[in-house]
């Protein structure tokens, strides 16, 4: 994956990110006869799977669906062994794309892009990056993900620490071998709930450090039988159509039914039936108003509170990890493989932050208000600056050496999420105002690549060089945006969806809730008309305004 030689005067586009998001931009963009070089930071693709190493990785959407649905031929070639996912093999099925489509060539590695601008007198992108290259493209992609940029707490003391600490993230590719070692987990978000119960499977003690306790699923995962991944390859269309067709991008049939509509016995009954079939989509689609009515969520939440209590021995210990502060799925549903079993052992130690917080880090461990935890490693599972995160801190500047920082200081602007006003030819890929993390982020990817391949086919076809969204049309899609996420519970809780995770980061709610359908039947009908809320233009350097 060598750098590809740039092409005289500059390229066509420049991507930024080689996940998920990146190959498929790539593939789709240099079919269309486009000069394409992505920039990876990583030594190797597959973005949020390449980082994200941790003990018990795994995808909380079903393999089947959690995959590409652009070529027929790579649906039938590649078999999945579970039902979901671990990391290394959704790691490897990156890996065969990047190999199968020839994507390499224009790949380049272990660079970082660290600054993008808008040359106003050339039209064009000057992409800069920590490795010294300085190139020129008429278009920037950003397929930077949503979940990419890691938060560690800034805790006093870390430095001291006489162990070793680890971020779930930013996991060694070599493995960390944890037995006879004291732990501690800070953090109890997804990386949390799914590597616990294997750390201690491995530690001599496991100390976990909980502030907010969470909803979590049983992810009831299995192997994948043959003859099930065949049904599914038969006629994996009819699958996909259904995906497109739903709310979270992911077939699963909408619920009808509202919450209290129904007697509490069959209410009791469906959610038994939920819980015992797992998985994300199970509980959360019972019925239709779970995220729009408090009482309605009241009985879901509720009966996940029961669940906790059943499963942990310790009355005090299951309290603690029930949560209570936020409505069920206002913070995104974690899915386990028997996390809370896990407290049962007589290995695993739990501690109730919101009683005792940390004080410091000091050599031997962690200090709370209340004792000191003596450690040899740390296991810092605090997850992401989520969705503006992976974006702001590349250095982005469009009209006027504007930086996106200051644009969005008081919270992400932009329209369809896919463009930001005065940031022309600056493409973004599930970004904030996007379904992005509330679907199938691999059909909300190849949603949003086609949208992009197919407008700069446009602009091709009718000799145009530069589009940017209009001021008018991103303010009227942010409080779009907003007037749908203030009707549903989502506000209620102090999530990553809110930036909530992030000291001092506006407080906003940042994907598209309207469902996958809505949103993407919206940016089909503002291609179909012109592109509706966007200047093109034949001069990229003229003024928009």
């Amino acid at each position: 994956m060598n750098a590809p030689t740039d092409r005289a005067g500059g390229l066509d586009v420049v991507v930024v990110g080689a996940g998920f998001g990146g190959l498929y931009a790539l593939h789709r963009l240099r079919g269309l006869g486009l000069s394409v070089r992505v920039y990876e930071a990583g030594s190797g693709v597959g973005g949020t799977w390449f980082w994200n190493r941790y003990p018990g990785a795994r995808c909380d959407v079903e393999s089947l669906e959690y995959s590409y649905s652009f070529s027929p031929e790579l649906e039938q070639e590649w078999d999945w062994s579970e039902r979901y996912a671990p990391q290394p093999e959704i790691l490897r099925y990156i890996n065969h794309v990047a190999d199968r489509f020839d994507l390499r060539r224009d790949i380049q590695v272990d660079t970082r892009v660290t600054a993008a601008a808008f040359d106003e007198t050339s039209g064009r992108w000057r992409i800069t990056t920590d490795r010294g290259d300085d190139v020129s493209a008429r278009f920037c992609v950003m397929a930077t993900g949503c979940l990419s940029a890691v938060t560690t707490p800034d805790i006093q003391g870390l430095s001291s620490f006489r162990g070793d600490w680890f971020h779930t993230g930013q996991w060694p590719h070599e493995g960390v071998d944890f037995s006879g070692q004291r732990v501690g987990v800070v953090g109890t978000g997804s990386s949390g709930i799914q590597s616990i119960p294997v750390i201690a499977q491995q530690a001599s003690h496991v100390v976990v450090f909980q502030r907010t306790p969470n909803f979590s699923l049983p992810a009831r995962n299995e192997p994948l039988a043959p003859a099930t991944q065949a049904e599914v390859k038969a006629d994996y269309g009819a699958l996909r159509d259904a995906a497109r067709s739903s709310f979270s991008a992911i077939a699963v049939a909408p619920p009808t039914e509202m919450a209290m509509e129904v007697e509490p016995d069959e209410r009791q009954r469906r959610y038994e039936a939920a819980w015992a079939r797992g998985g994300l989509m199970s509980v959360t689609t019972t019925f239709r108003d779970l995220i729009l009515d408090e009482a309605a969520n009241d009985t879901a939440a509720d009966f996940i509170r029961s669940k906790i209590r059943e499963t942990v021995d310790d009355p005090e210990v299951a309290r603690v990890l029930t949560p209570t502060d936020h409505p069920f799925a206002t913070k995104r549903p974690c899915l386990d493989t028997g996390y809370f079993e896990t407290f049962n052992r007589d290995n695993v130690t739990l501690v109730d932050l919101r009683q005792t917080p940390i004080t410091e880090i000091v050599p031997s461990g962690i200090r709370t208000t209340a004792a000191v935890h003596e450690l040899d490693c740390i296991v810092f599972a605090t997850g992401f600056d989520a969705m503006t995160g992976p974006l702001l801190r590349v250095d982005i500047r469009g009209r006027g050496r504007r930086p996106l920082s200051d644009k969005w200081s008081a919270g992400p602007r932009t329209y369809l999420g896919i463009a930001t006003a005065g940031f022309p030819n600056l493409f973004i890929l599930t970004g904030p105002g996007s379904p992005s993390v509330l679907s199938n982020m691999v059909m909300a990817i190849e949603q949003h690549v086609d949208w992009i391949a197919d407008c700069m086919s446009f602009m091709a076809a009718n000799e145009l060089d530069a589009i940017e969204a209009t001021v008018e049309a991103e303010d009227t899609w942010v409080d779009h945006v907003n007037q749908l996420a203030n009707a549903t519970l989502f506000p209620r809780a102090n999530s990553w969806y809110m930036g909530a995770n992030v000291p001092g980061k506006p407080r906003v709610f940042l994907p598209y809730v309207g469902g996958f359908p809505q949103y993407r039947s919206t940016c089909d009908d503002v291609a179909a008309d012109g592109y509706r809320g966007f200047r093109l233009t034949v001069s990229p350097a003229a003024d928009p305004r």
